[in-house]
């Protein structure tokens, strides 16, 4: 029997921590898990599940108008930001009960209130001052929106854990930021019927994203919303009863509400890694190797709070193979370096492997085929909207090394994708794939010509 408490003790109680837990006691581990919050971290309680349901209950809008053009006559829709956000937030709570319920039935303690690390085998729990000691530590404390830069009047914005507290929908909001998180609730507002305005100080959306599909992102939002790009904003102050933004060109707009989603931290203030001798990083991460080992051995660290991948799945394939390593005695190890990942804007995109400058960095010389086209729902709809289809291939070895998509159910197609991406898959096995017809997603097993070949001299 050991001499600690428990073999593992697990900060935070996000995706990548519920799975490390679950994982490890079913290799029959002694575990106890802190969460200051709520079970679920953030994609579950303040993120990727909530946003994706107002993203459904936007394009709801699109659905709505598109009816008409296949003869459908349908009155005027009329949208209750009460009712979403009530039956949203019962979701929520049912997703919230499933994950201490499965953390129960796996064995492991819980405990709801803040635990921070007192040395490399002992967590203090902040709430009932109470000292665990464990073998291991394993922090995934995620991370938190920051409101960056500091403004005058930046206090008046709200981030991405409020927008979910709002009690009715702003009839005009302002956005602040040209990340994914910044431009799919761009979308979700305007869709839903705000007088939306995105803002970005940047010149594309979506930066490290293949030009290509920022520039399609742009034009379509353009359409959608007020869009303002290569502008930062200077200040917000009151302004009969709403707030008025002042933008660095000197113009201002009145809206009556302001999201700010210019980033993300990683949550170790207060956490005690000082006390451990664990620095952090130039970005406040916790650096880990490829085990997610810290420089201490017995404390390890997954998701955010490394800032690696800051994506849901990845957080859970780290704290699964974490608990493979140290508890299961099958060492495991995560690749970040092809990861299949959607934006749910509208249009939505799916990507995996690398953007097209990535791919001429990596491998000097790539083929670029490309399929752009109108929808076949948006011929009798009348919609103006466009699909957008690459895919990149390093021309030596003919294997595919990017595939990124603009259109509807672009994040569906990706996973699909990234399965035969992730094998090595070549050109010339998406050229013998039978195409399913009538889909836009034919297009990735029929584009036959490269739109942009770049071969090295003498190969045919």
């Amino acid at each position: 029997m050991s001499d600690f408490d428990c073999d593992l003790f697990v900060i935070g109680g996000g995706s990548g921590g519920v799975r490390a837990a679950r994982i490890a006691a079913g290799y029959g581990a002694r575990v106890r898990l802190a969460e200051e919050y709520r079970v679920g971290g953030t994609c579950v309680i303040r993120g990727c599940v909530p946003k994706k349901l107002m993203v459904y209950a936007g394009r709801f809008a699109d659905a709505f108008e598109d009816a008409a053009g296949f003869g459908w006559s349908v009155e005027k829709p009329r949208f209750d930001w009460s009712v979403l956000k009530q039956r949203r937030d019962a979701e929520v709570t049912r997703l919230e009960g499933i994950y201490d319920a499965n953390l129960i039935r796996a064995g492991v303690e819980i405990h709801p209130e803040r635990a921070v690390i007192e040395d490399p085998h002992t967590v203090r729990l902040v709430g009932s001052d109470r000292r665990i000691t464990a073998a291991h530590i394993l922090v995934a404390v995620g991370a938190h929106p920051v409101k960056e830069p500091a403004i005058p009047g930046g206090e008046l914005g709200i981030t991405s854990n409020e927008v979910f507290e709002l009690d009715s929908l702003p009839e005009r909001i302002l956005i602040v930021g040209g990340g994914y998180i910044a431009v799919e609730f761009a979308g979700v507002f305007a869709a839903l019927g705000s007088r939306t305005t995105l803002l970005h100080r940047g010149e594309k959306l979506l930066r490290g994203f293949d030009d290509e599909v920022r520039d399609a992102l742009g034009e379509a939002y353009a359409q959608r919303m007020d869009l303002r790009l290569g502008r930062t904003l200077q200040r917000l102050e009151r302004a009969d009863g709403a707030i008025r933004a002042t933008l660095d060109d000197g113009t201002s707009l009145v809206v009556d509400q302001v999201l700010v989603a210019t980033g993300r931290r990683p949550n170790v203030a207060g956490l005690g890694l000082e006390r451990v001798g664990i620095e952090l990083d130039s970005a406040g991460a916790i650096p880990v190797d490829a085990w997610s080992q810290t420089r201490v051995p017995s404390i390890y660290a997954v998701g955010d709070v490394t800032n690696r991948a800051n994506l849901t799945p990845i957080a859970i394939r780290e704290g699964h193979a974490f608990a493979d390593t140290v508890f299961g005695g099958k060492p495991a190890q995560v690749d970040h370096r092809l990861i299949p990942t959607a934006v749910f804007s509208t249009p939505e995109i799916g990507v995996v492997g690398h953007n097209e400058d990535t791919a001429r960095a990596c491998y000097g010389e790539i083929d670029v085929y490309r399929a752009a086209f109108r929808p076949m729902m948006a011929t009798l709809s009348g919609r103006q909207e466009r699909v957008l289809m690459k895919v990149l291939v390093e021309p030596e070895s003919d294997r595919v090394v990017g595939v990124h998509i603009v259109g509807h159910d672009a994040g569906e197609i990706i996973q699909a994708v990234g399965i035969a991406v992730t094998m090595g898959a070549t050109k010339a096995d998406f050229d013998r794939t039978v195409a399913v017809h009538p889909t836009a997603a034919e297009e990735l097993v029929t584009m036959r010509v490269p739109a942009v070949t770049k071969r090295p001299v003498g190969v045919g």
